[in-house]
């Protein structure tokens, strides 16, 4: 699922494209898109953006009529700038969104129907999609620590809870726990207030260097590219590969359709920590530590 960095590099780039343009109209090939019927899709038609925002995960689109275009991308959502008119009839594609200067296209690969579309007016509409999750640029060190405790879970947990903290999700959670070598699996309450501090900054300066990094590779051009998988990640999606800090094959935990990476040696004093399935079906044979699986 696009997380921050990659929600806010959207962001940056239909703000290039469409701010201030004039919406003429929004093509809808798969109905089931548009979630509300109130107002209803057509009175966008012929408005002009005036603003674009993140609403956690969300992307807002507003027009100076005071209506508002919400986009949330869920797992396999993404939005590509196409030629003006441009067709709509592959299967992937939800909506195309046209302006003059080119069409926004909304596609979600898979067979899972998740991605979803909304109409709403005003700030009053808006706010139904805040859930209240702390942006970790605004808030300060003692608000982080006091959200962290507020409920007792694991770092991980409370990382991607949208309550809790805003755009953080199950990639970029990885990353921020491998830079700041915390295990996924501390429970908040039992955390020091020097490992509250080291995953304070850490938090910010993951997301920083994502986030920069993205500006710099996209220079200027529409984001084509945007996954939860990249080369240059230290341990999400790196299973069984060498940790760029220690050498240690990555290693992971699989729950439903999720999966945490880290690095024992980095995060865990070198524990393995159990994978639900794996170390029920090896029991007694399970491995406790990296150096024994070595």
């Amino acid at each position: 699922m696009p997380e921050l960095p990659d929600i806010l590099t959207y962001c940056d780039a239909l703000s290039e494209r469409i701010a201030g343009q004039r919406l003429e109209a929004v093509r809808l090939r798969m109905p089931f898109l548009l979630r509300t019927v109130d107002p209803p899709l057509s009175t966008a038609h012929g408005g002009t953006v005036a603003a674009i925002e993140r609403i956690g995960k969300r992307i807002a689109i507003g027009l100076e009529s005071d209506l508002w275009l919400v986009i949330h991308l869920m797992i396999a959502g993404r939005l590509h700038w196409k030629p003006r008119g441009a067709p709509i009839t592959s299967k992937i594609n939800l909506a195309s969104f046209d302006f003059p200067s080119g069409s926004l296209l909304f596609t979600e690969a898979g067979s899972k129907r998740r991605a979803s579309l909304y109409v709403v007016s005003g700030r009053a509409g808006l706010a139904q999609f805040d859930r209240g999750g702390m942006d970790v640029f605004t808030g300060s060190l003692a608000e982080f620590a006091e959200r962290l405790r507020s409920e007792n879970h694991t770092i991980k947990r409370s990382l991607t809870d949208p309550r809790l903290f805003d755009g953080i999700g199950n990639a970029y959670s990885d990353e921020i726990l491998h830079a700041a070598k915390l295990s996924p699996l501390i429970l908040t309450k039992r955390m020091t207030d020097e490992e509250i501090d080291r995953l304070f900054q850490a938090t910010r300066a993951t997301l920083t260097l994502w986030i920069e990094r993205f500006r710099t590779d996209r220079a200027g051009k529409f984001p084509e590219k945007v996954t939860a998988f990249r080369p240059e990640m230290a341990v999400h999606g790196k299973f069984r590969q060498p940790c760029p800090v220690c050498g240690t094959p990555v290693q992971r935990i699989r729950y439903a359709d999720n999966e945490t990476n880290y690095c024992a040696r980095c995060q865990t004093g070198g524990r393995l920590l159990a994978d639900r399935a794996l170390s029920r079906l090896l029991k007694d044979d399970w491995p406790r530590s990296i150096d024994e699986l070595d």
